[in-house]
């Protein structure tokens, strides 16, 4: 166990994790999201909340979004992208989803711990995160379960948001305007 401050280890596991991810596959992201129609995203557990801080980004650039699961959400069509977040790359309910987009022609996006998953199978692009699943005991984190894969799933996506807001020419202040504001 190490004896630096909680806070310094887990910035450090970052790191090292972030400077392993291949740039390259956030830039075919980024582009795959630009020319896609419509945006669905989805993760289960605490991945799926890291999804969902995406989609409100996503919105902010003005592009059409969805949660899948949400009452809202509408049907996925060809020319949408499926967009999903899942270390494992197995939960059983992700398989699903994905299984039923590939069915419509929909693109599909993965961000995972898994390059030998059942959703990489399914998907068109995968960005791979070099982190240990929360099954898995490991000496590459102090942290439980899969924190370092969702921190590092959040800051993969918020780095893609980056990329599109410098391709699109598009400033902080003007993402302010798709904001929500009956807060």
């Amino acid at each position: 166990m190490t004896t630096a401050a909680p806070s310094q280890t887990i910035a450090e596991e970052l790191l090292g994790i972030m400077r392993r991810i291949p740039e390259q596959r956030l830039d075919e992201l980024a582009e795959l999201i630009m020319a896609s129609r419509r945006l669905f995203v989805a993760g289960a557990g605490r991945s799926g909340l890291m999804m969902r801080a995406f989609a409100m980004r996503l919105v902010h650039l003005g592009f059409e979004t969805y949660v899948v699961g949400e009452t809202v959400t509408p049907a996925l069509e060809a020319g949408d992208l499926l967009i999903l977040g899942s270390g494992s790359g197995e939960t059983r309910s992700l398989v699903s989803i994905a299984e039923k987009a590939s069915s419509l022609q929909a693109a599909i996006a993965l961000i995972t711990v898994a390059p030998d998953s059942s959703l990489r199978r399914l998907a068109q692009l995968a960005v791979p995160i070099p982190a240990a699943v929360k099954t898995e005991a490991t000496d590459a984190t102090v942290q439980p379960m899969g924190s370092l894969f969702e921190q590092s799933l959040l800051i993969v996506l918020d780095a893609v948001v980056l990329k599109m807001m410098r391709r699109q020419g598009i400033e902080a202040t003007a993402m302010m305007n798709r904001h929500a504001n009956l807060e």
